[in-house]
């Protein structure tokens, strides 16, 4: 562990290592937006833009990250973020990122669009497992995946509303990104220059969307199962479609995707329980505000109550600490668990939310902050002098 420790202290070290070991249609997926991908750069570069004052004339040495949300108390205020492909970008990663998740008692969101079902990593993550949950156009489909989450044990459902339809991303058209990877002789080479990602797959095989293949049609081709994949995971979330997925769900229910405070005013009083600020890591709109534009305005129009949760270019415990102060009860984070486990392996989520809880416990200290709830008052600025 010490030899993790110095080679890897922070995520832009994880970040480095991981380039190096995955193959490039891989990486591209991973990093990349649409566009110029202005909106991926955003996202990371308005979080340094904003400030926070320290305060010394207090007792913060040692303070408590821990949040409660909906009756369950977390020791710190972030999660996993849904990672679809996940098991593609590294594959084997996913259970050791869920265990990970459990013993430090952080939230877990699994993806639709992981490459694990959510019946198999239901009863490694426990209670702090959530369910991300891409409603398809087909009812009984949306209700057999509904009921599935449910009897599996989810009480979290975190609906995801912004890929009404297929986006352009360049990166990934110029790579030819399929799943299973298309075996040209340009992605035979970068595999083959990559050999530590290829025998993960070796190990772990071809990944699939277990959540989604037992819809697909019967005898269907790997080709034929993409083509409907795309065909059902798509349309806009209406109010009836949403009040529909309220009523069917029990649990707790998280709109997530939702920029326009007027909108989440919408979510809300159509049932949700609270609403995730997100641009989607600037994968679906390159023009789209981020987090750090929307959060203080989201929580101006939805009162102290309300219960929002943010991502988006978080890439340390003191971007956690900024996105509080700016709004947030929680946020969620999602290409760094993929960096992790690329440099380091299976304890690479283990380490990485260590990294991230030593560096948020830092930050308080220095602002003075004994609990979360007293990072709003440590805002100085979220623009550049």
């Amino acid at each position: 562990m010490a030899d993790i420790e110095r080679r890897f202290p922070c995520v832009a070290d994880m970040e480095k290592a991981a380039k190096g070991r995955m193959p490039r249609f891989v990486h591209d997926y991973l990093i990349g937006g649409l566009g110029r991908e202005d909106s991926v750069r955003r996202n990371v570069a308005s979080l340094r833009d904003v400030l926070l004052m320290p305060r010394y004339l207090s007792d913060a040495s040692a303070p408590d990250m821990a949040v409660t949300l909906f009756g369950r108390r977390f020791d710190a205020p972030f999660a996993v973020a849904p990672i679809g492909l996940a098991g593609l970008l590294w594959p084997g990663c996913e259970m050791p990122i869920a265990i990970a998740a459990r013993r430090h008692n952080v939230p877990h969101v699994l993806s639709t669009f992981s490459n694990r079902s959510l019946e198999a990593i239901r009863p490694v993550v426990g209670e702090n497992g959530w369910f991300q949950f891409y409603p398809p156009n087909d009812p009984a489909m949306e209700a057999d995946m509904l009921a599935r989450a449910e009897k599996a044990g989810y009480k979290t459902l975190v609906l995801t509303v912004d890929i009404p339809a297929p986006t352009r991303r360049e990166r990934d058209i110029r790579n030819g990104l399929a799943v299973p990877p298309k075996l040209d002789l340009a992605t035979m080479l970068q595999i083959a220059t990559h050999p530590a990602w290829a025998l993960h797959v070796l190990r772990h095989g071809i990944p699939e969307f277990e959540n989604l293949s037992p819809y697909y049609p019967k005898g269907a081709s790997l080709a034929a199962s993409a083509e409907f994949v795309g065909k059902v995971m798509r349309g806009h979330l209406t109010a009836e479609r949403t009040a529909r997925i309220r009523d069917a769900w029990k649990g707790t229910l998280l709109v997530k995707g939702v920029l326009d405070p007027e909108e989440a005013v919408a979510y809300l009083a159509l049932g949700a329980d609270g609403v995730i600020v997100s641009n989607h890591g600037g994968r679906q709109l390159d023009a789209a505000p981020g987090a750090v534009e929307m959060l203080p305005l989201m929580r101006k129009r939805l009162g102290p109550e309300a219960v929002i949760l943010a991502d988006g270019g978080i890439r340390s415990g003191l971007d956690v600490a900024r996105m509080i102060a700016l709004g947030a009860n929680m946020v969620l984070i999602g290409r760094p668990f993929i960096f992790a486990s690329a440099a380091i392996g299976a304890g690479g989520a283990d380490h990485l939310i260590g990294i991230l809880k030593a560096e948020l416990q830092a930050t308080m200290a220095q602002l003075g902050c004994v609990a979360i709830a007293d990072l709003p008052s440590a805002l100085h600025s979220s623009r550049p002098a």
